[in-house]
């Protein structure tokens, strides 16, 4: 059995906010199953690293609980964010703008290692 998870946030895409709960969710879960998780943002998932981008979606209809608040329960249950180098630029992602959450930039050689890891499954979105 896996004792870390390592979920890589690449397809996703802010524009579609259905898609965007079930990761956090899921990562929250891994947490409180005593799992280490990490997240990778990457491409245009590093907006939502971003200050008040992740407060305005909402996955579901109701409105009732914001990707923002996704994230928070993922991490405050353990999970670390870290946000593609590459896709920082590109995407309007400074360390200056960013969450409070973000623990930090990592390229693909990180994941990637982290991947090929012994006991490490990997969920991408």
């Amino acid at each position: 059995m896996a004792d870390k998870i390592v979920i890589m946030l690449l397809n996703l895409n802010p524009e579609a906010p259905a898609t965007l709960g079930a990761p956090f969710f899921q990562a929250t879960v891994a947490a409180a199953m005593d799992l280490e998780v990490e997240i990778y943002f990457a491409a245009r998932t590093t907006r939502l690293l971003i200050q008040g981008e992740a407060d305005s979606i909402y996955p579901g209809n109701a409105r009732e609980k914001s990707v923002y608040s996704f994230m928070q329960d993922a991490h405050e249950a353990g999970a670390k964010f870290y946000s593609c180098a590459g896709a920082m630029d590109e995407n309007g992602l400074t360390l200056d703008n960013a969450v409070p959450e973000l623990d930090g930039v990592r390229g693909g050689g990180a994941f990637i290692g982290e991947v090929v890891e012994e006991n490490v499954a990997t969920l991408t979105y």
